[in-house]
């Protein structure tokens, strides 16, 4: 069976960019989101480029999913080698509007569902006694800004969840590292929310996802007496 590299949240941006590195490295690659017919554009393209594509529609957020996805792939593509969670969950509020149920959402798409995939892989690594298993962070993983408790909080609890991975499973022959993205990405939201700040896209003030791929596929690459637990990326003209 073909090695398979397993991105959680290929969205139109970094998660598709980083589906179709590993894909033109020879994995088969497992894109999955919630909507499975929203997969279709990414998987001709990688496929008509040669490589390797399966679509999967899945809520990340429920157990039961996450675990018969696993098994799926597991048993009818091949063993996973790298699992990608990049589930995104930004809502900002402020703290005097923010409501119960939308707090509880964010934490269930940015963190509960970041650690049932890495468990359900991580079962799988272990075994075998090697594997790899990449985090996407963000600026809210580090420090929480006004407007962004809901964010911050999921983001920082991800990140203690791949520190204590990396702790546990390291050992075991699992690399597992978080990527801090510090800066705006590429994408349809900050052309159309932020036109100023897209507008720096000339200059490389923002992040180009495919760049940001290939760094998720150095850290795949590392020999095991020099991983990177923590990579934080961002344009030259941000501030940190």
């Amino acid at each position: 069976m073909q090695k398979v590299a397993l991105v959680i949240g290929a969205g139109d941006a970094t998660g598709g960019a980083i589906a179709r590195r590993f894909a033109r490295e020879g994995f088969a690659t497992c894109a999955v989101r919630r909507s499975a017919d929203k997969l279709q554009p990414l998987l001709d393209e990688i496929r008509a480029a040669g490589g390797v594509a399966h679509g999967f529609g899945t809520d990340a957020r429920k157990e039961e999913e996450v675990v018969a996805l696993v098994e799926q792939i597991e048993t009818q593509v091949g063993p996973i080698e790298v699992l990608v969670f990049n589930i995104g969950a930004n809502v900002p509020s402020s703290i005097l509007e923010e409501t119960a149920r939308r707090y509880f959402k964010v934490w269930e798409m940015a963190c509960f569902s970041g650690f049932l995939s890495a468990r359900e892989v991580a079962r799988r690594m272990v075994p075998r006694g090697r594997g790899t298993i990449l985090f996407t962070g963000a600026t809210a993983s580090m420090r929480g800004g006004a407007h962004f408790a809901a964010f911050s909080g999921a983001k920082h609890a991800l990140r203690a969840l791949a520190q204590s991975m990396a702790r546990e499973l390291g050992p075991r022959g699992v690399h597992v590292a978080h990527v801090v993205i510090d800066g705006a990405i590429d994408t349809a939201f900050i052309r159309d929310n932020f036109p100023e700040r897209y507008a720096l896209k000339s200059q490389e003030g923002i992040l180009n996802p495919e760049h940001i791929a290939d760094q998720y596929w150095m850290l795949h690459c590392q020999p095991r007496d020099a991983w990177t637990h923590e990579l934080d990326l961002r344009p030259w003209m941000e501030k940190f």
